[in-house]
């Protein structure tokens, strides 16, 4: 289906210092996601010294929690009412204490058995608590920043260049900081990388906060109700779709970048040989992936003109999860194969979650025009429960299934363990992939009915 435009279509184009001041929001908060994608089951396990399991079960119940603390952020990020907005303040609170338990989860005090794994339950539980009380009203910030659905998909694109510069420069230089501020002692490293990671990430956040502003305000006459916004929320059909193909995603994306530092250094055994521009094949092979999936950003805007958000978010979703399950089949020694895949793989994926991302504004839109109510907080902290589930569920997955395969942390593993590390970057990631492309193309919402949402709504603001 070809993309439909209108003269009437209310544009409001924002500047580019908007934004790319937006996008740092997602570069900051990807200083930490990324960290815990990439290397945070890694560092239990085989840095800080956690049992496998236990990191899973830990991923498993510190996240019940969302299921109650993430919608609460939203009810009260679109309650909030300030002089800067409803969402931009929190950019500007809550900035400084997202550092300081991002920090902390790193932090290496010295202990030993059961000290260890009550003051991991009780630092990652408050970095996922920062993380909501921040990254709600960011995420709720791109449904307002603009009325029109065209804007929101290109501050979505320069969102997910951000997000993903910020995931690139993780992958590519994490292991190095970390050997160098470590002086060979990973611990020390870890926490001095976390330092450096926490004052960047408060400072994007101000930034975001200085250069962004909220211009799509809710019905004057509307009455808040939380039973009748939570019901109404399940009883939004494109949002539903969203929520699962969101689960989907970021279980895919997390569980097999989580277990790559492990297939390279068990199943591989690239050891931590430098290849190109510093890097080990390990760090290469992930910030390829990146880079690639920043490349696949710029296309959004020449492929949204031509095809349809849903069709082409569904497309791209199904060739990605073709690569991930390829990966099953190529032998360890070609390491080339494995980049060029991983790189088609990671250029589909790119444009998806930019388009998806902006998807969450039209169903905030849609909430408006169907119930009269806009709930754009509670839109957006639902997705990112939906992020949060998916990185549980790969979290759980990925600790219960190396334990399940008799892992053992720097050890020589089994055949058995290697198998099952090999399927966690392969198989099991494109099941997933596969059920996100069957929760897009569920997704109710197209062009012509988006459009129609937009004028409708632009003629009762006027009324």
């Amino acid at each position: 289906m070809h993309q439909v435009s209108s003269s009437s279509e209310p544009r409001q184009r924002l500047s580019f210092k908007e934004n790319f001041g937006f996008a740092l929001g997602d570069t900051a908060s990807n200083f930490f996601f990324q960290t815990f994608n990439i290397f945070l089951l890694y560092y239990y396990t085989d840095v800080f010294g956690i049992d496998a399991a236990v990191a899973g079960t830990m991923f498993l119940l510190t996240r019940l929690w969302d299921a109650v603390n993430d919608p609460i952020m939203g009810i009260i990020a679109d309650r909030t009412k300030t002089r800067w907005g409803k969402y931009r303040p929190y950019l500007l609170w809550m900035a400084i204490p997202y550092g300081i338990c991002g920090y902390l989860l790193f932090a290496n005090p010295d202990l030993e058995g059961a000290s260890k794994i009550v003051y991991a339950y009780v630092t990652y539980s408050m970095m996922m608590m920062a993380y909501t009380a921040i990254n709600v009203p960011y995420s709720s910030l791109m449904g307002v920043l603009s009325p029109s659905s065209h804007a929101r998909t290109i501050a979505s694109n320069f969102r997910f260049i951000g997000a993903y510069g910020g995931g690139l420069l993780i992958s590519m230089y994490v292991r190095g900081l970390v050997e160098i501020l470590g002086d060979g002692n990973e611990l020390q490293g870890f926490q001095y990388t976390m330092g450096l990671f926490a004052v960047a990430s408060i400072l994007l956040f101000w930034i975001t906060f200085l250069t962004t502003k909220e211009r799509v305000q809710p019905p004057a006459q509307q009455k808040q109700n939380i039973t009748e916004e939570l019901l109404e929320l399940v009883r939004n059909k494109p949002w539903l779709a969203l929520f699962f193909a969101s689960i989907f995603s970021t279980t895919f994306i997390v569980m097999r970048d989580s277990v790559t530092i492990h297939f390279f250094k068990y199943v591989v055994k690239s050891g931590e040989d430098i290849v190109f521009l510093g890097m080990d094949k390990t760090s290469l092979f992930l910030s390829s992936g990146k880079f690639m999936m920043m490349l696949g950003i710029f296309c959004v805007g020449f492929l949204v003109k031509r095809v349809d958000k849903k069709p082409l978010a569904t497309a791209l979703t199904l060739i990605t999860a073709a690569c991930l399950f390829s990966f099953y089949f190529i032998p360890v020694e070609l390491y080339g194969l494995m980049l060029v895949v991983n790189a088609v793989g990671s250029f589909m994926m790119g444009p998806t979650s930019a388009l998806v991302w902006s998807m969450y504004g039209d169903v905030a839109d849609y909430g408006h025009y169907k119930f009269g109510r806009r709930s754009t907080g509670l839109v957006h902290s639902a997705s990112l429960f939906s992020l949060k589930t998916g990185s549980m569920i790969a979290g759980l997955l990925g600790g219960w299934m190396l334990s399940w395969f008799g892992f053992v942390a720097n050890q020589e593993q089994s055949e058995h363990s290697l198998l099952g590390i090999l399927l966690m970057l392969s198989i099991i990631p494109a099941f997933f992939a596969v059920c996100k492309g069957i929760a897009l193309w569920i997704y109710p919402l197209n062009s012509l009915k988006i459009l129609e949402i937009e004028q409708e709504l632009s003629l009762r603001s006027r009324q």
